[in-house]
């Protein structure tokens, strides 16, 4: 099942977080400061969770340094502040999910839920590694190999390409992507599917994803 790091320093908040995630089937390793958080970038669980405002160091230190050790690494902010602030800000430095306090500790559930399915898919239904023509497809390492090398992906990339795998051979529209790998809280132009896309032809060039005008896309797989 999926390891969780909660970040957040409130203890009856903090607690309250870890007893619903592990009945969610989570694992949690939780902390009540930044520096103690700091301390395990260098071994990364498949989601963090972390609060803006902490004793020491802040959210925003804590995410920096999680995106330089690992950038495909997923993050929920949490925060009381300037909710627009924080959200744009958190947004800019990686973040793949924000909420705002006080919420419902039953939303940060289904938050985590969705986020996680749209990251790392079905592990059930879906191998850990997959061929895709040549390229070997990691979903554990959130990687692609050519033979020995990385091809080094962005998080909403990565998050794509497992995307047209899932739905391969079969046209998926804009508005079905936006809503997969973006998420419910993107705002923006639609026109990002597009420039992901393209970045993605240009980095695996034998893989053929098809336009399909005024519609969407395709993955063709023989």
């Amino acid at each position: 099942m999926y390891t969780i790091h909660l970040v957040e320093d409130e203890e009856n908040l903090n607690k309250l977080l870890t007893i619903y995630l592990e009945k969610e089937g989570y694992t949690v390793v939780s902390f009540a400061d930044g520096q103690s958080a700091m301390q395990r970038i260098a071994n990364p669980p498949d989601l963090w969770i972390l609060d803006v405002m902490l004793p020491d160091i802040d959210g925003y230190q804590l995410i920096k340094a999680i995106k330089e050790h690992n950038d495909q690494t997923p993050v929920i902010f949490m925060s009381a502040r300037n909710q627009e602030l924080d959200r744009v800000v958190g947004l800019e430095l990686g973040s793949d999910d924000y909420l705002s306090k006080p919420f419902l500790p039953r939303e940060l559930i289904i938050r985590t839920n969705k986020l996680l399915q749209r990251i790392y898919g079905n592990k059930e239904e879906y191998a850990a590694v997959t061929q895709l023509e040549s390229y070997i497809v990691d979903r554990k390492q959130r990687a692609v190999f050519d033979g020995a090398e990385r091809i080094i992906l962005t998080n909403k990339e990565f998050g794509l390409l497992l995307y047209f795998i899932e739905n391969r051979n079969s046209v998926v529209s804009r508005e079905q992507i936006l809503e997969k790998v973006w998420g419910d809280n993107y705002f923006g132009s639609d026109r990002v599917v597009d420039d992901t896309i393209r970045r993605l032809r240009k980095k695996l060039s034998r893989v053929h994803i098809e336009t399909i005008y005024g519609f969407g896309y395709k993955l063709e797989v023989l």
